[in-house]
């Protein structure tokens, strides 16, 4: 079983993986638990924080309290599951200076709910020079794989931040030479998700439909491309809060316009990323919550010249990729393979991270 509670704050997704660390074998039942408004105030409080910030206990309380109803639920599948990946929540990211955050205790998890779990996955890949992040593209590998992909493709991962992975899926390995490229694009629904709650009252703009009546304001996305995370290369990352300007460039426009001037920023942003592939990919498989903004989806279908496409089309679960991406990684651990390289992460060498915590007896 796989968990992930991503930058967005909505909830907890959680998913069974049938796979040896290598090949999926097949996809089980998945579940979502959401967070309420009052827990989602908590937890926004804690973002920016580290681990001994005083915001932090209660928000970490939350998060492990949350996945415990989800990791309870699916444990009542049969076969149940026999491994728990748990990423936590990501509540700072600063891989070239303090490091990275990510609340919850998997050794109390562990003894919570009787499985062994895998957790902390990102420590050791940024304490090898790494940005730690993303962390899905060696299971995006094996999911161009299990689709039978036959050429180059990109999935595009939209939470509240942005993410590629390039993958070639003639290259059996994720750590093989030319097999992968990943790196964050820049700020994707965050950005409109805090404007919604800020200004509405509302976790998010629902499917995009008020950013839809809106109108672009062009000079604002140029502005935001003048950024200098735009000018570094690959492999790089973000925190949550990393464009903290953004929400100042749109705060004179009307609801709408801002909506759909945050959409057309996060949309040139994977533009700008695509410039960095390989080779050109045959199509952008769309992941994640930004998928169902048909505003965003509009804004890249009109910026990219290949076919860009909900990555439901291909059986595969768009809301739960990264909960399954971590049930994968957990037996990538397990079994010592690795979990991240140097064209995913800039690591030094291709590692694997996590700490595997065994419950033990009372």
């Amino acid at each position: 079983m796989g968990c992930m509670s991503g930058t967005s704050l909505d909830g907890v997704d959680a998913a069974l993986v049938e796979t040896d660390g290598d090949v999926i074998t097949r996809f089980g039942p998945t579940t979502f638990h959401p967070y309420s408004d009052a827990e989602r105030n908590i937890l926004r409080r804690a973002l920016g924080k580290w681990q001994y910030a005083p915001e932090v206990p209660a928000a970490a309380d939350i998060v492990e309290t949350v996945h415990r109803a989800a990791i309870t639920e699916l444990m009542q599948n049969d076969p149940a599951p026999v491994l728990l990946g748990f990423h936590g929540q990501t509540f700072a990211h600063d891989p070239q200076g303090q490091g990275t955050h990510q609340a919850g205790d998997g050794q109390a998890l562990a003894q919570s709910v009787g499985l062994p779990v895998v957790w902390d996955f990102r420590s050791a890949d940024v304490k090898l020079g790494g940005e730690g992040a993303p962390l899905a593209p060696f299971f995006h590998h094996a999911c161009a794989r299990f689709i039978k992909a036959d050429a180059p493709l990109v999935f595009l991962n939209l939470g509240g931040v942005g993410n590629v992975t390039w993958v070639d899926p003639s290259r059996r390995a994720p750590d093989a030479a030319g097999a992968c490229l990943a790196f964050d694009t820049g700020p994707a629904n965050a950005p409109m998700d805090d404007l919604m709650q800020k200004r509405r009252g509302k976790s998010h703009d629902e499917g995009g439909r008020l950013a839809l009546s809106g109108a672009t304001k062009t000079e604002v996305v140029d502005l935001f491309l003048g950024h200098r995370y735009f000018h570094r290369m690959p492999p790089k990352s973000l925190d949550r809060n990393d464009f903290p300007d953004l929400s100042a460039m749109v705060e004179d426009l009307s609801d709408a316009d801002a909506l759909r001037t945050l959409t057309a920023c996060a949309a040139a942003a994977v533009a700008r990323g695509m410039e960095h592939c390989p080779t050109p990919p045959a199509r952008v498989l769309v992941t994640g919550g930004g998928r169902r903004n048909a505003a965003l989806m509009a804004e890249l279908r009109a910026r990219l010249p290949m076919p860009v496409e909900d990555i439901d089309t291909t059986g595969l679960d768009g809301d739960m990729l990264e909960a399954q991406a971590f049930a994968y990684l957990a037996v990538r651990v397990a079994r010592g393979l690795t979990t991240s390289a140097p064209t995913t992460t800039g690591v030094a060498a291709a590692v694997g991270g996590g700490i595997v915590s065994i419950p033990t007896e009372d």
